[in-house]
């Protein structure tokens, strides 16, 4: 029996990711015209066999950076060196599926007492008057 603890969804991730290098406009001056440092990382979130929760959470925050065909793109070019735009992008995938995992807090829906609704209600009443006194006075007002 193997019992393995289940392998975390960033390094899944990442093990099933494709990296691939751009010659990217960030910082560098000419360097940046000749060296490719901007780092395409790839992702198929199809491939991550996620729960539908957790799928549905990551392609809402994804928006932009998911792909008709499910491939998550996420891209790093703020950095001179590959390796530290390498090391960008695998944090950002990091977060993103981490953030994706987190469960938001249900909303406790709040219970308004019989006092406070009939108070509301008067509230509302005393704007209503004040607003239908703003229109042009009639000639029976005279």
């Amino acid at each position: 029996m193997d019992d393995a603890a289940p392998e975390p969804l960033a390094s899944r991730a990442l093990r099933l990711a494709s990296e691939s290098f751009l010659a990217g406009s960030g910082p560098g001056g000419q360097n940046a015209n000749k060296v490719a440092t901007e780092v395409e990382l790839r992702v198929n979130i199809y491939a991550l066999r996620l729960s539908p929760p957790v799928f549905a959470r990551l392609r809402a925050l994804a928006g932009a950076k998911l792909a008709g065909n499910g491939d998550l793109i996420v891209t790093s070019k703020a950095h001179r060196t590959q390796e530290a735009n390498r090391q960008d992008a695998r944090a950002k995938l990091a977060a993103l599926l981490e953030e994706g995992q987190v469960e938001p807090k249900r909303r406790a829906k709040t219970r308004l007492n019989r006092v406070g609704k009939t108070e509301r209600l008067k509230v509302k009443k005393v704007r209503g008057a004040v607003k239908a006194n703003r229109g042009k006075p009639r000639a029976s007002d005279w």
